[in-house]
């Protein structure tokens, strides 16, 4: 259950229909989703991080579509965010993704923690090599 009211389209503000309304152009859907809704109920928070996720992931980049959904996956994996788990996976299906690359992606991030918990609690030292301007 959330922890604020749900904002529908109907009901927002200006400023928040504003930006409500070029999610929807950018996204060429009409579908609004549940976490832009929450964010309506402060207009200037919702115009920065939808200005934000649209920098960066609905932009032209080096990295495709696919792939910035992908890593989105990964993160929200580690964080535990099951909202953003589904969201993006949804949209990394909707990108292309198959069932064999979110199969593989599932291996990648589950040999990560693995490795970090691994590597944090024996706490080895970063080879020379690996750093940086040093």
């Amino acid at each position: 259950m959330a922890t604020v009211k749900l904002i529908g389209y109907e009901n927002a503000s200006p400023e928040a229909r504003e930006v409500l309304d070029d999610i929807r152009k950018t996204r060429g859907s009409d579908f609004i989703n549940a976490f832009w809704l929450a964010l309506a109920n402060d207009p200037p928070l919702l115009k920065q991080v939808w200005g934000e996720a649209k920098s960066v992931m609905a932009t032209a980049s080096l990295l495709d579509p696919l792939t910035k959904e992908m890593i989105y996956i990964a993160v929200s994996v580690t964080n535990g965010c099951s909202y953003c788990i589904h969201s993006h996976t949804a949209a990394a299906r909707a990108k292309g993704m198959t069932p064999d690359q979110y199969a593989e992606l599932l291996k990648v991030v589950s040999l990560a923690a693995k490795t970090n918990q691994l590597v944090t609690a024996l706490q080895i030292p970063v080879d020379d090599v690996f750093k940086v301007g040093e």
